[in-house]
């Protein structure tokens, strides 16, 4: 890598981001089940049947792994909490046990300089709470807020920043209506609600963050840039509807107080009763906007029922997910998303990498550098950019996926869950320094 600090300006943080039930070995620690579990329990959902029982076994490795995290450089460690870890039934007697993991885990950070930057949610949600219906559910908003005073009133007086919920996309689209992760319902009724009441859940939870006196709180959304497979006026409306839904129905609601129309056409009559009236909390105003990005689709028009649009296949190189490498679409969603809904609040990568299966990694590398510079582009364009966060610190649990796919910057052997610094970690930890 050619870049250095001196490269973007002063104050840009670095860092790199992991989640709790893909690192930190659930089946330990008086962690409650989650539908995770459930899903990963049932045949053909996901490779080998894998979970996330013992992961990385972070939970027992945390001193070497915030060690690791020092050594690379890092300004800012993006870590979440389990709900289930917290409060295993997802309400009630907290776990103490939970409850001192983050206490260490914080305190680690701090006593290595580290910034801690935590995420309440990355989709791990207590079996209890799903029996119920989960996102389903109109008390989802208030057993999040209820979860997010017991972890908050532990932790908020010393993280560096907050965000309730990551990537809502994939909490009610993907695994309500494509049905890929847990709790795999395809079901339009539920995808409607299960959308709002995550929109619902982020303010309700801010709201409880700030009353706590919990500073520098965000919003973490997933985005893919939308392209049409053809010039055709079919393939670019099926395009625009994929945008509004993947990208602009999280960013409409937290910034606009509304649902673009191309989502309304097929979501609308599911909604929950009343639903505009909650807009007034899912405004809850926000202190710094969080970008994930890994990728970008062509999309073609179907003759299906709504949304009517599928994948078109690319010709330019891919990950080992599959993903097109297009680092352009991070410098237009960084610009687009600071003109056109959040102007000049501080936008943060707070997910960007690639999986690759080797350890001497020059695609990871050539990735991370070409994705930097479009991060450099886009300030350069007049968006607020203030940080970039690589996805992952280590290999992990990739959900449906099991352990098959590797984002780390750091191997893990996980018969034996030794820890190795892949090249890419060694290229970071060269020029964030």
């Amino acid at each position: 890598m050619k870049l250095t600090r001196a490269d973007f300006p002063d104050g840009f943080k670095f860092g790199v981001a992991t989640s709790a039930y893909q690192i930190e070995g659930h089946g330990q620690g008086g962690a409650g089940p989650t539908h995770w579990d459930s899903f990963a329990a049932t045949p053909g959902n996901v490779v080998r049947a894998e979970n996330g029982a013992v992961a990385c076994d972070h939970l027992n490795r945390l001193d070497e792994d915030l060690d690791l995290i020092a050594g690379l450089g890092a300004d800012v460690y993006r870590f979440s909490t389990s709900w289930a870890r917290i409060l295993p039934e997802g309400i009630g007697t907290p776990n103490g046990q939970g409850l001192d993991f983050y206490d260490r885990l914080v305190d680690g950070l701090l006593a290595r300089g580290i910034d801690p930057a935590v995420t309440l949610y990355h989709w791990e949600l207590p079996q209890a709470l799903a029996d119920q219906g989960g996102w389903r559910n109109a008390e989802m908003p208030n057993w999040f807020a209820d979860y997010t005073e017991v972890i908050m009133g532990r932790i908020g007086d010393r993280v560096w920043s907050a965000a309730p919920i990551n990537e809502p996309w994939c909490v009610g689209w993907l695994s309500h209506f494509d049905g890929h992760h847990a709790p795999g319902l395809r079901d339009i009724r539920a995808t409607a609600r299960a959308m709002h009441h995550v929109l619902v859940s982020h303010g309700r939870a801010t709201q409880v963050m700030r009353g706590l006196g919990v500073k520098n709180l965000g919003a973490v959304c997933n985005f893919e840039w939308s392209a049409p497979a053809s010039d055709g006026a079919a393939d670019q409306q099926a395009a625009a509807r994929y945008d509004a839904i993947y990208n602009r129905f999280f960013l409409g609601g937290l910034f606009k107080g509304a649902y673009p129309d191309l989502v309304l056409e097929g979501l609308e009559p599911h909604l929950p009763e009343g639903w505009q009236d909650d807009f007034a909390t899912i405004t809850t105003p926000l202190d710094w906007i969080g970008v994930n990005y890994y990728t970008r689709k062509l999309i073609r028009a179907t003759d299906g029922p709504w949304p009517a649009y599928a994948e078109a296949p690319t010709e330019l190189p891919l990950t080992d997910m599959g993903w097109e490498i297009y680092p352009k679409g991070l410098s237009d969603f960084l610009t687009r998303t600071a003109r056109d809904y959040t102007d000049d609040l501080p936008i943060y990568v707070t997910e960007n990498g690639m999986a690759s299966a080797t350890t001497l990694d020059p695609d990871r590398i050539d990735y991370l550098d070409q994705h930097l510079r479009a991060v450099q582009g886009a300030i350069d364009d007049g968006a607020p950019v203030k940080g970039y966060f690589v996805w992952s610190l280590m290999d992990n649990y990739e959900w449906a996926l099991g352990y098959e796919k590797r984002f780390g910057l750091i191997h893990v052997d996980f018969e034996t869950l030794a820890r190795t610094p892949k090249a890419s970690y060694h290229a970071l930890a060269q020029w964030w320094r």
